[in-house]
């Protein structure tokens, strides 16, 4: 009985041309990859300074027998300075000047350059968790900036750079410039969305920043922008 033993091999042709597939696929779905990696990382750190800001607003008013932030008093500067000294491990305090806390140039989703971000009337500080925060009491409420992984990159606002507002209840949300921006009442799911239609998803618009923590809200914690 002959055995009949063949033997099959590529080609150097059929090589190249299968590394030169490989190559343009991974080309194509490697910076994609990135990208999710990348925004995934933003919210996971966005998520954190959420929780660990809802945590301690409500524990403060929980100590203070209250039952929301202005009868516990958190409606002044030096409240603010105590509650964020003595309920968060603070790294850097810059007062008043956003540097060396904050970056010193930021931009908007489309490009726009934004120059110094932070405000100079907001107390600022770097936290044990990386991030930066400008905080200031408004009225009865609280507002506050974060950049999610301090002076580091991208420094744009809508991707490590935000803008989120505490209202009286202690609970974190975004806010409606279009009506006031120091309402007590949270923007619905419907009003988010315009928001960040109108100020967010352009860049910085007629002096606001809202948009971006809400479409977030909106989207279960995804950014999808």
């Amino acid at each position: 009985m002959i055995r009949l033993n063949f033997k099959f091999a590529f080609t150097l042709s059929e090589v190249l041309v299968t590394l030169g597939i490989i190559g343009v696929v991974s080309a194509m779905t490697v910076p994609t990859l990135m990208q999710n990696y990348q925004r995934k990382s933003y919210v996971t750190q966005l998520h954190k300074v959420y929780n660990d800001f809802s945590q301690a607003v409500m524990q403060y008013v929980n100590d203070k027998n209250a039952l929301n932030i202005k009868e516990a008093g958190l409606v002044s500067d030096d409240a603010i300075d105590f509650w964020i000294k003595n309920y968060f491990r603070v790294v850097q305090d810059c007062g008043t000047d956003y540097s060396p806390c904050f970056a010193d140039k930021y931009s908007s989703l489309n490009g726009t350059n934004l120059g110094a971000f932070a405000d100079n009337d907001y107390l600022h500080y770097v936290l044990s968790n990386g991030s930066s925060v400008g905080i200031k009491a408004r009225g009865t409420c609280i507002l506050f900036e974060v950049d999610v992984n301090g002076q580091q990159g991208p420094n744009i606002l809508g991707r490590d750079l935000f803008v989120v507002k505490i209202y009286p209840d202690g609970q974190l949300d975004d806010a409606n410039p279009s009506v006031n921006v120091y309402s007590e009442v949270h923007p619905t799911p419907h009003e988010r969305e315009e928001v960040f239609i109108k100020y967010c998803s352009v860049g910085i618009n007629e002096g606001h920043s809202w948009g971006c923590f809400g479409k977030i809200l909106n989207d279960n914690w995804e950014m999808t922008y």
